[in-house]
């Protein structure tokens, strides 16, 4: 089955497969073109707007936060404006039954709540993301930040949301899964083609994949960045749609994946390697 596309835009990357792809541009220009309810999951991680010039702690070493252009504040009215525009967006995307998972901090995510909640959609829980190994306040006049925040909503009021509970569950050790996760953030192994500023662990993508939708599922990440969510998805069956306004993440983008792809050659054809001429493997794959 294709995958949704935006109009006659050409992908700028596509995976051999073709389950995962990415394009280069704005989101919101790119969401107007593509087709009416064609995705069934959407991951975002959209601009905190926290580049305000100031400082944190990264590896030991004091740097700025500013991450680019597109994470500068544009004022309450404007950051308000940007966030219903693309998550209106997202919503006329979703099937009847999709979902949508959106993180932020503090300085964002409460407009999230409030336009998912104006649009419509049907919150089902915010997911607290507590981070086991956060950078240390510089400051010292605030207590040191450890967490973000990760809404999940339904498409509408009506919604009837896919939740893998039982799977969860198994995953918890039999016992039911809680909204407070721990996990790291990404390591230098996630981290081997490129740095993206705002990147996001390969386990905390995959939980929420496995959580809440199906193999087969199309899913969509509108801020794609490093293209974590697209790896998730394609490593558990899922299909991929990821959009990226910048160039060099498109490339960082395709460089995992193309490691990812190779990596699942091998599981896929590891059984023939004991048996047959390393000749006809390498043919084969």
């Amino acid at each position: 089955m294709t995958l949704p596309r935006p109009g006659k835009t050409k992908p700028a990357y596509e995976g051999p497969d073709k389950d995962f792809v990415l394009y280069q541009g704005d989101c919101l220009a790119l969401m107007d073109q593509m087709p009416e309810q064609s995705v069934d999951m959407v991951f975002a991680d959209p601009p905190y707007f926290l580049s305000n010039g100031g400082i944190t702690c990264q590896a030991g070493k004091m740097v700025s936060v500013n991450k680019g252009k597109w994470d500068h504040s544009k004022g309450f009215a404007g950051n308000y404006q940007f966030t219903k525009e693309w998550i209106a967006r997202c919503q006329r995307l979703l099937r009847p039954n999709g979902t949508i998972w959106i993180s932020g901090t503090s300085h964002i995510i409460h407009i999230v709540g409030c336009c998912l909640d104006e649009l419509g959609f049907k919150i089902l829980n915010d997911i607290t993301w507590a981070k086991t190994n956060p950078p240390p306040n510089l400051s010292c006049r605030y207590f040191t930040h450890a967490t973000e925040t990760i809404i999940w909503a339904g498409r509408d009021r009506k919604t009837r949301h896919k939740f893998n509970y039982a799977d969860m569950k198994k995953k918890n050790g039999g016992k039911q899964m809680t909204s407070v996760w721990r996990f790291q953030a990404p390591g230098r192994d996630e981290k081997i083609f490129g740095k993206h500023p705002t990147q996001k662990p390969l386990a905390l993508l995959e939980q929420i994949i496995q959580a809440a939708s199906d193999p087969g599922d199309v899913i969509l990440d509108p801020f794609s960045g490093s293209a974590t969510t697209g790896i998730a998805a394609v490593k558990h069956g899922r299909r991929y749609v990821g959009l990226e306004l910048e160039k060099e993440y498109i490339e960082l983008s395709r460089k995992r994946h193309r490691e990812e792809f190779a990596k699942e050659l091998e599981v896929r054809y590891r059984p023939f390697v004991d048996r047959c001429p390393e000749q006809e493997y390498q043919a084969i794959a």
